[in-house]
């Protein structure tokens, strides 16, 4: 018996999420391109999202996404994933997860970046 367009097929629960994000396509240790991307819905095995343009498909990504929960009531968090891009139509981006980790997101203090470590929170 088949599925209907209306089913859904994926094995994992998609959960609509739209936070700003940026990305890192990966050769190795190498970064070949990096870029600003919206991020549409995730599941556990995967994200999709809007990037600035089309990337390659089959390429490692790093995707760094504004966490809506704060530590500790004032360090702001990122979840950032490890994967690769299965699939890029226009610039709709999905790309499995392969691993991730939460760090916290970098404050500005006179103008400089100083990234915060979760350890000094905790």
């Amino acid at each position: 018996m088949g599925m209907g367009p209306e089913q859904e097929r994926r094995a994992k629960k998609r959960f609509v999420m739209e936070r700003d994000a940026s990305y890192k396509i990966q050769r190795g240790l190498q970064t070949i391109a990096s870029g600003a991307a919206r991020l549409l819905n995730m599941s556990s095995s995967g994200v999709l999202f809007i990037a600035e343009e089309g990337l390659p498909v089959g390429r490692e990504i790093e995707l760094a996404i504004d966490w809506p929960a704060v530590l500790n009531n004032s360090c702001a968090l990122k979840l950032v994933v490890n994967g690769r891009i299965v699939r890029c139509r226009d610039r709709q981006v999905a790309a499995t997860i392969e691993r991730y980790e939460f760090r916290t997101r970098a404050s500005r203090v006179s103008g400089k970046e100083v990234p915060q470590l979760i350890a000094d929170r905790i």
